[in-house]
């Protein structure tokens, strides 16, 4: 199904898959770089990209209506946490932060861009095999650093794998799965979170997901559905 083109450096994965979609390059296109020279996340954040880590996109060409393609960054993220378990010791396994952070031992290990463009889906996934920022302004890790034993091409293999199968169990039986599976990964419900949208702040209880993937918050003002934020723990 994938077609991988292997690159030493680009300045970014996904904004190669970006030019190659208005190209016509076809689904399954993989693009993969051994490092970034301007990666980014989430806000447009920069992504940390030194040689030794994992830096892919996947170009898709999915009939999805528009409203569907924010499942994908819950699909990516189950898949990505698959291919993290299977690289490491067999008593670890990975956990999620809404939407799209994949953890272990409570430190990022990944993060996930999804991006359309020009009728294509294109899935952004960066994960730290030996390195991680340094200094960042949360906890990290890297799947060597947690007891993990991977080469970058055998991450990106494993991935590709685990992402093969988990579209084509979501094109097949929908979201609901797809959600049930994140919260048995994810922080507990009631868990207190804080969630930071521009320069707006909402703290309450995790309460799930809603059928989409929406963040349900349960704030002393009741119920809030978040749909796009920076979300983090509230100490007691």
């Amino acid at each position: 199904m994938f077609h991988i083109q292997h690159h030493e450096r680009l300045d970014s994965t996904n904004d190669e898959a970006r030019r190659l979609a208005a190209a016509g390059a076809p689904h399954g296109t993989v693009v993969h770089a051994d490092e970034q020279g301007a990666g980014r996340g989430r806000f447009g954040r920069t992504w940390f990209s030194p040689p030794g880590n994992l830096y892919l996109s996947v170009l898709l060409r999915l009939d999805l209506p528009l409203a569907r393609v924010p499942e994908l960054s819950f699909v990516t993220a189950i898949t990505v946490a698959d291919a993290v378990d299977a690289l490491l010791p067999k008593q670890s396994r990975a956990t999620l932060k809404w939407p799209n952070d994949v953890l272990v031992n409570d430190g990022k290990i990944a993060g996930i861009l999804v991006e359309t463009a020009d009728g294509a889906q294109i899935l952004g996934v960066g994960l730290n095999v030996l390195e991680s920022p340094r200094n960042p302004p949360y906890k990290t890790s890297t799947l060597v650093g947690s007891g993990g034993i991977a080469t970058v091409d055998g991450a990106r293999d494993i991935l590709l794998a685990s992402l093969e199968k988990r579209l084509e169990a979501w094109t097949e039986h929908g979201f609901a799965p797809i959600r049930v599976e994140w919260l048995l990964r994810a922080h507990p419900i009631g868990t207190a979170l804080r969630a930071s949208i521009g320069g707006l702040t909402e703290e309450g209880l995790f309460a799930g997901l809603d059928a989409d993937g929406a963040m349900l918050l349960d704030t002393p003002d009741g119920r809030k559905r978040i749909v796009s934020a920076d979300v983090s723990g509230v100490s007691p």
